[in-house]
């Protein structure tokens, strides 16, 4: 296979990370005999400073040409962010317009905890069980993330508003791929809303059980999204399979899992479109730790492993890096930021953790 991935490094530990997932891209190249071609670009709050916009016109040209992206996080400390008018700040004037030109409607995120490795998480063993295994799926690009706001007057009372709006195709297609997704897996799917007091939420849940009818062998259920948040944590186990989330709540709830697993750094994430899609990790630039060589790679080199698999139809080679991610930490080894326990010969780097990945995928023994 020859495929053309755009690289958006963003800002940060962005480009560190990064580089440990271009070290598995290659070690995937080595392995299956795929050539994938590279072609960087600015993008976020550097890209703002460098190019005076977050998401520069020759960014976007990159990105038309490719056949993936693969983004790293954006964003800088709250100095140089505060000199950045919002309008041009990474989430406003990058990341949602990024969203919106590849129309990225489904939103994988996957929350996954072997018991083996139940210490990770803050929550008692007994909580993880046997382990987790969510696939979290995130509506992208409707709701109120993407409504009309507006803030005024100038005299008078002063408000804010922000609209939420969701149609009948928004819904209903996420719906099928969570569905669909729950079906091959073959597990149940959650559907979270808040029905009791949003109108949006009652027209979602209608059609996402109009949805239901087309797949009778996939158990369904319907959670209220504040008894999820509390059940994520009381027992989480409850949501293995699948759990579909309209934008915001998904927004907050994938954030959530990623504390009940211990850390954003072990959370990846695809952004899908009808025809074109990114990848990207779930948390932050962390500016305060960028260039130490200290932050966990996981999620990126994670969100290559979904790049493989839903952006690019390889399960084959997906699944060799899932299977790598996990191998580095039954060996024994860790990150930084989940080492409590662990003898300091045991901590990797950012780009220690990368190179046993690539060397795990390629067979070599390190």
């Amino acid at each position: 296979m020859e495929k053309i991935i755009a690289v958006l490094e963003g800002d940060g530990i962005g480009p560190e990370i990064v580089r440990e997932a271009i070290k598995t891209i290659h070690a995937v190249e080595a392995r299956f005999g795929h050539t994938f071609t590279l072609k960087y670009a600015p993008f976020g709050a550097g890209a703002y400073f460098a190019e005076g916009s977050p998401f520069p016109d020759k960014t976007k040209a990159v990105c038309d040409r490719a056949d993936v992206i693969m983004k790293g996080p954006v964003g800088l400390a709250v100095e140089r962010m505060n000199e950045i008018p919002q309008e041009h700040r990474p989430e406003v004037g990058a990341i949602l317009p990024l969203r919106k030109r590849y129309d990225t409607y489904a939103n994988f995120r996957p929350v996954r905890l072997p018991k083996a490795l139940s210490g990770f998480s803050p929550l008692k063993p007994e909580l993880i069980g046997e382990g987790l295994d969510i696939l979290m799926i995130r509506e992208l690009v409707g709701g109120i993330y993407f409504g009309k706001k507006t803030e005024g007057p100038a005299t008078g009372m002063k408000y804010a508003e922000d609209e939420c709006i969701y149609t009948d195709d928004q819904v209903r297609r996420v719906a099928l791929v969570a569905f669909n997704e729950a079906k091959k897996r073959n597990c149940k799917m959650i559907n979270i809303h808040k029905a009791n007091v949003l109108a949006t939420s009652r027209f979602w849940n209608a059609v996402v059980e109009d949805v239901a009818k087309q797949f009778p062998e996939v158990p369904y259920e319907s959670v209220l999204v504040d008894n999820a948040a509390y059940q994520l944590v009381i027992k989480p186990t409850l949501f293995n399979g699948v759990a579909l989330l309209e934008n915001m709540m998904g927004d907050i709830l994938t954030d959530q899992a990623g504390g009940v697993i211990g850390s954003l750094g072990l959370m990846p994430s695809a952004c899908v479109g009808p025809e074109k899609s990114y990848v990207e990790p779930a948390h932050g630039s962390a500016p305060d730790i960028a260039g130490k060589n200290i932050a966990n790679p996981y999620s990126m080199i994670g969100s290559v492993a979904l790049m493989f698999d839903k952006c690019l139809n390889l399960p084959d080679e997906a699944e060799v890096v899932w299977n790598a991610l996990f191998t580095v930490f039954e060996r024994g080894f860790t990150t930084t930021e989940l080492s409590s326990g662990y003898a300091p010969e045991k901590i990797l780097s950012t780009s220690e953790f990368g190179d046993m990945v690539a060397a795990i995928i390629k067979g070599e023994r390190r």
